[in-house]
C-alpha cells in the first residue's frame, strides 16, 4: 500500500492551483503500515479523503514534492514519458542536434514537472544531479529513460549528486557513471559557436553555467572596442564572449585560482596565445573597491548571496554594495551587466536594490535590458519560485 499523507483542512488550496510543493506544516497525519522511508512515493489526500497528488516524501520543510496530480504508477514508462516530454521541448527550441551549441539543460526540476532533478547535456554525455532523496533513489530509472530517449546519441551518463542530495539523509552518495564512461576528465563543447572546456566530474554545478547562454551572447553584442571586467568569472564564459565581440581588453577576476586557470584555458581554446586577456585570483568584492574608471563594461555575476529567506536582508545589502562600487567607477558611457541567481530574491526586489545602488553612486542610469534564464530552464507557471535568475543591463552616464 502506498503511504497516504493527509492534509489539514484548507491546506489543499495550493495543490488545487497545481503548486508542486507540500510543506510539512500542511500535513495532519500519515496513514501507513510503517513510517515511510525518505524518498518513498506517497499519495496526498485532502481532509475529506479526496486524492489530490502523488509525489516523493522527504523530511524537512518541504514534505512532498509532487510528481503527478493523477493516480498513475511511477514506473519505467512514466519516467520515459517525462524525459521524452522534456526532450521534445528542447527539440522545439532547436537545441537538440544544434551544431553550434552542443550543451543545454534537458531537465530543469519543477519547470519540467520533475522536482528535485537536473540533467544537463554536454555533447554525448548527460550529467544528472539529484536534489532530493526521491530522485536520488530513482537515478537508475532516470538514466534508463535518458538512454531510451536519446539512443546512441548519449554514450555516458554521469551522476553528480553527492553535493546536492540532503546531507541529513545519510545516503553516502558517491559521484560516478550510471552508464558508459569516458577516458578524459573534461570535454570541449560548443555554445553559440564558441568553445568551452567542461569538467563535469570536478567543476561546479554540473560543470558549466548553461543558464547564462543568451546573456553571454548579449555581452558579445555590446563588447566591441570596450575594456571589460568580468567579476566572479568562474570558467570565463562572459570573458570569451566579450573577446569574440571585439573587446579591446578583457580582465577576468575570481577568488579561485583554479577558476582563473580555466578562464585562461578557454581564452586560449578560442583565440590562441597573445590574446588581450588578463586574469586575477583575488576577491572580486575587494577588487571593485578601487578600479578607477578603467573599465567601460563590467559584469557582476556573483554566486547566490541568499540561499534562503532568513539571510535575505544581509544578501540585499551585499548586492547593493557590490553594484554601488561598480556603478560609481565605471566609465561614462559604460555598460553594466548585473545578476542575481538567488531564488529568494524576486526580480522586483533585485531591481529596487540596484536602483538604490545607482542612487548611492549618484550616476544617471538607463535600463537597456531585463534578463532572465533561457528557455531550456523553463518556469512552471504554477511554480513562480522557479524564476531564479534575474539580470539587468544598464547604460551609465
Amino acid at each position: 500500500m502506498i503511504p497516504q499523507v493527509h492534509l489539514r483542512r484548507g491546506k489543499e488550496e495550493s495543490l488545487l492551483r497545481r503548486h508542486p510543493w507540500i510543506f510539512s506544516g500542511a500535513v495532519e497525519y500519515i496513514k501507513s503500515e510503517e513510517e515511510p522511508a525518505e524518498g518513498a512515493v506517497v499519495d496526498v489526500y485532502t481532509k475529506h479523503g479526496d486524492f489530490i497528488a502523488r509525489g516523493h516524501y522527504q523530511i524537512g520543510s518541504i514534505a512532498v514534492r509532487v510528481l503527478t496530480f493523477e493516480q498513475e504508477e511511477i514506473d519505467s514508462a512514466w519516467w520515459c514519458g517525462r524525459v521524452r516530454s522534456a526532450y521534445e521541448v528542447r527539440r522545439t527550441l532547436g537545441l537538440v542536434g544544434d551544431k553550434a551549441t552542443t550543451c543545454y539543460r534537458l531537465i530543469h526540476g519543477e519547470g519540467d514537472s520533475l522536482p528535485g532533478l537536473v540533467v544537463d547535456i554536454y555533447g554525448s554525455t548527460a550529467v544528472v544531479q539529484c536534489h532530493s532523496v526521491g530522485m536520488y533513489r530513482s537515478r537508475q530509472a532516470i538514466a534508463e529513460a535518458i538512454r531510451a530517449t536519446y539512443g546512441d546519441a548519449i554514450t555516458a551518463i554521469y551522476d553528480k549528486s553527492s553535493q546536492t542530495v540532503p546531507y541529513n539523509a545519510h545516503l553516502n552518495a558517491v559521484d560516478g557513471y550510471l552508464y558508459g564512461s569516458t577516458d578524459h576528465e573534461s570535454a570541449v563543447v560548443l555554445e553559440n559557436g564558441l568553445k568551452f572546456s567542461v569538467n563535469w566530474e570536478k567543476g561546479q554545478k554540473t560543470g558549466f553555467f548553461i543558464d547564462q547562454r543568451q546573456n553571454r551572447e548579449l555581452v558579445r553584442h555590446y563588447a566591441a572596442g570596450r575594456t571589460v571586467l568580468n567579476t566572479f568569472c568562474y570558467t570565463g564564459g562572459f570573458s570569451v564572449y566579450a573577446m569574440a565581440g571585439g573587446a579591446a581588453e578583457v580582465c577576468s577576476v575570481d577568488s579561485s585560482e583554479r577558476a582563473v586557470q580555466l578562464a585562461d584555458e578557454n581564452m586560449r581554446l578560442n583565440f590562441g596565445e597573445g590574446v588581450r586577456h588578463s586574469s586575477l585570483a583575488v576577491d572580486a568584492v575587494e577588487y571593485l573597491k578601487d578600479i578607477g574608471d578603467r573599465y567601460d563594461m563590467i559584469i557582476l555575476d556573483p554566486p547566490a548571496f541568499a540561499k534562503h529567506h532568513k539571510v535575505l536582508g544581509n544578501a540585499m545589502q551585499g548586492y547593493k554594495r557590490l553594484n554601488a562600487r561598480a556603478l560609481s567607477q565605471i566609465k561614462s558611457g559604460g555598460i553594466l551587466f548585473t545578476f542575481s541567481c538567488s531564488q529568494a530574491v524576486s526580480k522586483e526586489l533585485f531591481r529596487t536594490t540596484v536602483f538604490s545602488a545607482a542612487a548611492i553612486a549618484g550616476r544617471k542610469v538607463r535600463i537597456l535590458h531585463q534578463l532572465t534564464q533561457p528557455a531550456d530552464h523553463p518556469i512552471n507557471i504554477y511554480h513562480p519560485e522557479g524564476e531564479y535568475l534575474k539580470g539587468l543591463v544598464l547604460y551609465v552616464e
